[in-house]
């Protein structure tokens, strides 16, 4: 049975089993949520094109925020005909137009239009697009921290997060860290929701990877309560990008371009 993202509200990111937790000699059964992790398989005109894990929620988002972001099909698609199958793997089929490429490999194949797949980190964002001060910073990481339920309940499951500086838009959760940036993106490309005045929020580390994915869609301030990597603060500073990690309390770091963030 296929079925769209309305379908959702009935998958679970986690469940319950039981285990045993140990404390010194002493020995206790009970029920604790582990999160699931799901073999996604995307086929493109019946073509399988790629596998992953996630997390089996938003999917419709998480296809579209890869497809866009990565570039992997050069022509038209349409995000309302894509086909979900939930089972023992997830199963999306896609009808495109044009040409199919991922990781060198390529196949011949319509209503959003196909990126081309040359790897580019985007064009310079324009530094006066968004400010934001460091009181707002603090009180959206903190709300952001306390939605992230599944990551509170399971430990294993990071968030992302889209924010305009006053509220959090949108708030995503998956087995992967990337994914969880792939499916915030996609919600905001299917919705028509503008990215270049926003802010990203993250549980997990800023790798290169997640620069290069803000750098593509002109998202001028990213943060995180963990680190970057030295390529990830590079491609941050030559693009625009605030870069901001080690939200702790009353404290973070500005690695890139502080001149958004205010007092």
């Amino acid at each position: 049975m296929y079925a769209d993202d309305k379908d959702l509200a009935s998958m679970d990111i986690y469940i319950k089993r039981n285990i045993y937790r140990v404390s010194g000699n002493d020995r206790e059964l009970l029920s604790d949520p582990i999160a699931l992790e799901k073999r996604l398989v995307l086929r493109i005109n019946g073509t399988e094109v790629l596998a992953m894990y996630c997390s089996p929620v938003m999917i419709k988002e998480l296809v579209t925020g890869f497809i866009m972001t990565e570039g992997v099909i050069r022509g038209s698609w349409c995000v309302d005909k894509m086909l979900i199958k939930y089972g023992d793997n997830i199963e999306v089929d896609i009808e495109a137009e044009g040409e199919v490429v991922l990781e060198g490999k390529a196949v011949t194949s319509g209503c959003i239009g196909g990126i081309t797949t040359k790897k580019t980190f985007g064009e310079k964002l324009n530094i006066g697009n968004f400010k934001i001060d460091g009181d707002s910073i603090r009180r959206l990481f903190n709300e952001f921290q306390h939605r992230s339920a599944s990551y509170n309940l399971t430990g294993c499951i990071h968030s992302a997060a889209i924010s305009d500086g006053k509220e959090i838009l949108v708030m995503t959760e998956d087995i992967g860290r990337h994914n969880a940036v792939d499916k915030a993106i996609g919600h905001c490309i299917i919705n028509d929701i503008a990215l270049d005045d926003k802010l990203m929020l993250l549980s997990g580390r800023l790798s290169s990877e997640i620069g290069s994915k803000c750098g593509k869609w002109q998202i001028p301030v990213v943060a995180s309560r963990t680190a970057p990597t030295v390529l990830s603060v590079e491609i941050a500073d030559a693009l625009g990008i605030t870069m901001i990690g080690f939200i702790r309390g009353n404290r973070f770091n500005i690695y890139t371009h502080p001149e958004r963030i205010s007092k």
